[in-house]
Formats: structure tokens, C-alpha cells, sequence
């Protein structure tokens, strides 16, 4: 078990750095076609992975009906929502394509501004995979190891593009392809970090599970919703991220119904 909850936490960064490496083999910045495709792909990925994956065990776990039922997923869904809230507005970072640095003012560069916005972006996918293996090595009914691993394997798939996206615009600002590829690849450095902060956190308070789980959903629609879908749907070519969230959603679906 300790076995498969390793590779399950490098799971997610193997994905990220097989987007990354896409920088030895594009020649130009990432065409906006394709990076609106992607990051609707991402999307679609993430809530389904967060209704399917957290949201639904964290209601279907707790042994009462009505309100006390869901209360515990809609405590932890807010909490999620509100520690991300919280971080993005206290963490000085800086979106990709964007020149206007949001957070706390700091004096940072702006790869390390850069890198700060990615690390909040991934910190909810990797507290999303370690909340379901600490659930699935607890022995919970309503996650399984092989669901896990469909959860592990469905964030790798999106942080391919997300690699991509991240590694791409740092070679056309003028970085090397290799200092493109380690910024993009460290990106995913923070799942597994964030898996394992998890999956202590639940060994130690096991009737926090269904809050944790909602807890881990509430922050990954907060990316879904602060970042990807507002820069996937603005400018030209909506429909693409539009097509991209549909197939991701689909992909995660199925992964976590026919592996869990």
C-alpha cells in the first residue's frame, strides 16, 4: 500500500513534466488555438475529478441522512474555497501572459512571481490525490486504491497541457529550453509535497475525511473557476476550451466510475 501511494503522489508530476518537455520540441510559443483547447481540457478534468472523486464520497460517507449528511461536505467545499481565497489574495504572483502581479506587493522577479502563481494552482490537485489515497489506505468504503489511481492518472493527464502552458511561454520570453523545462517541470513539485501534507493531516484526524475531501474539491473549482475558465473563454476561440472541457470531463468521468 505505502508502495502504491508513492507512485500515486508522482503520478500528477510525471504529467507535468512530460508537458514541460514539450519545449524541446515546439520552435514557437504554444498556438492559442490549442492552448485555449488545453486549458478547457483542464478544466473539464477537475470537476469532474472533484464532483466525482471528493464531493460525492464526502456525502456519501458520513453514517446519518439529511443535513448532518452533507453538512460536513458543505463545511469543508466552503473552507476550500475560502483557504485558496485567502492565498491568492496574500501570495504575490503573476498569471502567465499577464503583466499586472496580484497578491501582496513584493519584490520578486517575475519567474519567481510566475512560479508562485503556479505553485496555488497545482497545491489543490496534489491535496485532491493525497486525500484520496489517505481515504483509500484508511479502508473506506467509498474509496478505493484502483479509484485513486484513476484520480492520480486523471490529474497527470490535465498537468500535460498545464506543463505545456507553463514551460512554452517561459522559452518564448527568452529562457533557455532546458531553464524552461525545469521551471515548468517544478511547477508539479507541489502535489506531491501537498499529497503527503494530506495524507498525514488524515492519518491523524481520521473523522476529518469527508471535510477533507470537500475541502480538497472546494479548492480545485476555485482554480477552475478564478483562473481556467475565465482564460479559456476570453478572446477568440472560446468554443475550443468549450469542446476541451467536455472531453476532459468525460475522460475523468469515466476513469473514476469504471477505476473506482
Amino acid at each position: 500500500m505505502t508502495t502504491a501511494i508513492l507512485i500515486g503522489l508522482l503520478i500528477p508530476l510525471l504529467g507535468t513534466m512530460l508537458g514541460a518537455s514539450f519545449v524541446f520540441f515546439m520552435k514557437r510559443d504554444m498556438p492559442e488555438r490549442l492552448q485555449k483547447a488545453l486549458l478547457g481540457f483542464a478544466s473539464g478534468v477537475m470537476v469532474a475529478a472533484s464532483v466525482w472523486s471528493l464531493l460525492i464520497p464526502a456525502i456519501e460517507m458520513p453514517q446519518t441522512t439529511g443535513f448532518m449528511q452533507v453538512m460536513p461536505a458543505a463545511v469543508g467545499f466552503l473552507l476550500g474555497i475560502g483557504f485558496l481565497l485567502l492565498i491568492d489574495e496574500l501570495t504575490p504572483h503573476l498569471h502567465v501572459g499577464s503583466n499586472k502581479p496580484e497578491g501582496l506587493k513584493a519584490r520578486l522577479s517575475r519567474t519567481a512571481m510566475l512560479a508562485l502563481a503556479v505553485t496555488i494552482h497545482n497545491l489543490p490537485e496534489g491535496m485532491a490525490v493525497g486525500v484520496v489515497f489517505a481515504g483509500a489506505a484508511e479502508g473506506h468504503a467509498d474509496i478505493s486504491l484502483t479509484g485513486a489511481l484513476a484520480m492520480a492518472i486523471g490529474i497527470a493527464i490535465q498537468n500535460i497541457p498545464e506543463g505545456a502552458i507553463i514551460s512554452m511561454p517561459m522559452r518564448a520570453a527568452g529562457n533557455s529550453r532546458w531553464k524552461a523545462f525545469l521551471i515548468g517541470s517544478l511547477s508539479g513539485v507541489v502535489e506531491p509535497l501537498g499529497g503527503l501534507l494530506i495524507i498525514l493531516l488524515a492519518s491523524l484526524f481520521l473523522p476529518a475525511m469527508p471535510y477533507l475531501l470537500a475541502f480538497a474539491a472546494g479548492a480545485m473549482l476555485y482554480v477552475v473557476v478564478e483562473e481556467l475558465i475565465p482564460e479559456a473563454s476570453s478572446g477568440t476561440h472560446s468554443n475550443l476550451s468549450t469542446i476541451g472541457f467536455a472531453i476532459g470531463f468525460v475522460l475523468m468521468m469515466v476513469l473514476d466510475v469504471v477505476m473506482g
